[in-house]
């Protein structure tokens, strides 16, 4: 009975792991992204090494990594989509391969609420949008839209996934700590700053 659970997990964990930002900004002789601005392997610190496309494709491809594992998953059951949900959103942020120490969760996170509770996703991407257009801070936005996630959850009737929402929308704010200290002290760079973040 657990062989379903542990595979969900572990696919979700593997799609989630995959480093995407990294594998892209040194296909395209960008060098290794942890050496650049912020050292985070999302796509906000694609964006600093100049190459918007690939910064596009990165993020493209963290949602859709998200996305794919529930996705997959749900074709046999919505207690595994969640699982795998929650193996993608752990991959992405602690993939083995990196020595568990990779990016923040905010583009993954989307993806595995898109293909979860599609209206949660809508308003996952419009506070997240939202937030970066009025503030220009990108880890605004993606702590804003983290935490719209359990209320969304909440307001849809969605109670059972509540739990692993609330964990993991404190998850992308732990992630996200050092951001939080510089916008309290004034020093978070906003996008499009070439400031290191």
């Amino acid at each position: 009975m657990w062989v379903e659970p542990i595979l969900a997990l572990g696919l979700g964990y593997l799609l989630g792991s995959v480093p995407f930002g990294l594998v892209l900004t040194r296909l395209s002789g960008g060098g290794d992204l942890r050496q650049t601005g912020s050292g985070n392997i999302g796509a906000t610190n694609v964006l600093r090494t100049g190459n918007k496309a690939m910064a596009a494709l990165t993020l493209l491809l963290d949602i859709g990594k998200g996305f794919a594992a529930v996705y997959i998953a749900l074709q046999v059951s919505n207690e595994l989509g969640v699982l795998a949900g929650l193996g993608a959103f752990l991959g992405h942020l602690y993939p083995i391969w990196l020595r568990f120490n990779g990016g923040k969760g905010v583009a993954t996170l989307l993806g595995i609420v898109t293909a979860l509770i599609p209206i949660a996703g809508l308003i996952f991407a419009v506070t997240w949008l939202g937030s970066l257009a009025i503030w220009r801070y990108s880890s605004v936005g993606g702590m804003l839209a983290a935490i719209s996630v359990p209320i969304a959850a909440f307001v849809l009737g969605e109670y059972a996934m509540m739990p692993m929402f609330i964990g993991l929308a404190l998850l992308v704010l732990w992630k996200h700590r050092s951001n939080i200290e510089r916008l309290i002290a004034g020093e978070e760079p906003k996008v499009g700053a070439s400031k290191k973040a």
